[in-house]
């Protein structure tokens, strides 16, 4: 373009001055570019191929202006304005926002390679290839570019290729690269060399999660189906679709509650949008699954605000059950939305996703060709559903079926002790006074007394909301346990040849029984221990005081022995001899001392020995 020649726009007019008067108006949706026919026709043999036909039309007519008008133009009047640029020869900076509708355009005005060297589609391909398609950024902006694009970006594709690029750097250590099925030669290979040069990236794969949230639905569904086929990772497909309902979904994180703004979607979008990225997650689990879980239990109440499918609600309360034992508290506190449920909380989600949990454990087991065992994750699960149970225990609205249903859903293996679901049943019945007597002994058959410890037992003796049922079971079982700690301690601390064979035999049977019952992973050592520790100060304190005991008995009957030494009013020994004929034994002068190691009577004869007071 000469020197002189100048672009300029006024109000809803573009023109283009170059000394000499325009002779073609092209009107675009609301504006009105004054060209010239010759630079055009250069360029675009679609403008040559309009430009003739009106020209044939109106021979010999005096018309200062050929008017033409273009519908459907893809990108729009900045779009024309650039290839109009273009075929002024005026230098334009092609970018990742503006190369796909310029592609769509030179399309569209058939600026091709045949009809003009190095016209707009060649250089638009080759930005492509060499540019957009080599970063993970670009590629996401490009793509999102192609919405307005529709459906001639999908033709050419543009989409398909931004998305290769997208999928090839998310999988970049992946051994096998994703590829789209092209047809032209020349998408083939900007294809190819982005795909080869995706895979040389590093640190990009952290970067592209943010840029992703910007895509709209249509293309993004478009993108998680390509990374499926791909074989992607499935914590990156995870990670894609929960950051882009972080972004896209307000309220999602409890810790981060915004309100809808003019950018949000309305609720129809956001109820489709979350259908997709439930429907899409993978149900492997993934590396580092608590924060992923977190946002599962968000999906859920989102889920149900928006009252959406079924089917969408019970995949997402599976997903969640197969990594349970990740979640916390506070996302089992489901609130309940419904008018229909009387409880505070959703205690019929909390149900059916520990359902989902347990069957995952029994197909588990069914694999090893065995039942649930007490697994890591069981145990886990079991400490965490005591904990619902005795925060929700307090809804004066909780019916008993519904806490003796959630309380007994957990095997036997699930609790190591009982005193979490002790502590439940305590806070029900402290909260539900007016229960009759046999729902009170319902809920407290939930309990397996034996796996209560010292404190909780002890706890229970005094507690006056028990029925009289459970009271003597405790008390039962506080005993036993108490003799068999006893008994256990003593084994330990005596030489078990001082201990009769009936009572060592007892103990050792018990503990050949334990260790039948399968205790795993030093389970039951850490048990005995943890019994033994909590006896320990008791049993030590009961045989501190029996001592003081025996010691002042001792002094006491020294005491009398001695007086007894002194001869009596009528001679022969006094009071000694007298019970010494009574009794048939000699006493020696010091009886008793509670420091001596043998406190046996060695002389023979009918005492023969005295046996050892314990």
């Amino acid at each position: 373009m000469a020197t002189g020649e100048k672009l300029s726009s006024r109000g809803n007019s573009w023109f283009c001055t170059t000394g000499l008067p325009s002779d073609i108006v092209v009107q675009l949706d609301d504006m009105n570019f004054h060209l010239h026919k010759i630079p055009l026709m250069s360029k675009s043999r679609k403008f040559h191929q309009l430009i003739t036909e009106q020209d044939d039309e109106e021979e010999g007519e005096d018309v200062e202006h050929l008017h033409l008008a273009l519908a459907d133009f893809p990108g729009g009047s900045e779009a024309f304005e650039l290839a109009v640029k273009f075929c002024y020869d005026v230098k334009i900076d092609l970018s990742s926002s503006n190369v796909a509708s310029l592609r769509c355009a030179g399309e569209f005005l058939e600026m091709t390679e045949e009809y003009s060297e190095d016209n707009l589609i060649s250089k638009t391909e080759q930005f492509l290839s060499r540019s957009v398609l080599n970063s993970v950024k670009d590629s996401i902006t490009a793509l999102q570019s192609c919405e307005r694009l529709m459906p001639l970006a999908e033709t050419l594709e543009i989409t398909k290729r931004c998305i290769a690029s997208i999928v090839s750097a998310a999988s970049s250590a992946d051994p096998a690269p994703f590829s789209w099925p092209v047809s032209d030669s020349a998408s083939k290979q900007s294809l190819e060399i982005g795909i080869r040069r995706g895979r040389r990236r590093n640190g990009e794969e952290d970067a592209w999660f943010e840029e992703i949230s910007l895509l709209g639905l249509p293309l993004f569904k478009q993108l998680i189906l390509a990374m499926r086929a791909s074989e992607l990772k499935p914590e990156v497909i995870k990670t894609c679709l929960i950051h882009y309902a972080k972004k896209r979904i307000p309220g999602l994180s409890r810790s981060n509650r915004k309100p809808l703004t003019s950018s949000s979607s309305s609720e129809a979008e956001q109820k489709e949008l979350l259908e997709t990225v439930i429907s899409n997650l993978p149900l492997e689990k993934t590396p580092k699954p608590s924060t992923a879980t977190r946002y599962l239990f968000g999906l859920l109440r989102t889920a149900i605000i928006l009252k959406a499918s079924e089917e969408c609600r019970n995949a997402l309360e599976k997903k969640i059950g197969s990594q349970l034992e990740e979640a916390t508290l506070d996302d089992l506190l489901i609130p309940s939305y419904s008018y229909l449920n009387e409880t505070l909380y959703d205690v019929d989600c909390a149900a059916r996703i520990l359902g989902h949990f347990l069957e995952q454990e029994r197909n588990a087991a069914a694999a090893n060709d065995g039942g649930i065992t007490r697994s890591p994750a069981l145990m886990l699960v079991g400490k965490l559903i005591d904990g619902y149970l005795a925060e929700i225990a307090s809804d004066a609205n909780l019916t008993v079926s519904k806490f003796y249903d959630l309380a007994i859903s957990l095997p036997d293996g699930a609790r190591l002790f009982d005193d979490g679901l002790y502590r439940a049943v305590d806070v029900y019945l402290k909260a539900h006074p007016w229960v009759t007597e046999s729902e009170r002994e319902k809920i407290c058959g939930v309990l397996d007394c034996q796996k209560l410890t010292l404190e909780a037992c002890t706890h229970a003796a005094q507690n006056e909301r028990l029925p009289v049922r459970a009271l003597v079971q405790v008390l039962f079982f506080e005993q036993l346990q108490l003799r068999h700690a006893v008994a256990g301690t003593l084994i330990s601390a005596v030489d078990p040849g001082r201990l009769s064979g009936a009572l060592r035999s007892e103990v050792e049977g018990e503990e050949e029984e334990e260790d039948r019952g399968g205790e795993c992973d030093g389970s039951h050592t850490w048990r005995v221990t943890v019994r033994e520790n909590q006896v320990l100060r008791l049993d030590m304190d009961s045989m501190r005081t029996r001592v003081h005991q025996l010691e002042r008995e001792c002094s006491t009957i020294r005491k009398v022995i001695e007086n007894m030494d002194k001869p009596g009013p009528r001679g022969g020994g006094g009071w000694r001899a007298t019970l010494e004929k009574k009794i048939g034994c000699k006493f020696k002068t010091n009886v008793c001392d509670s420091h001596d190691h043998v406190v046996a009577d060695t002389r023979k004869g009918r005492s023969h020995q005295r046996p050892h007071r314990e």
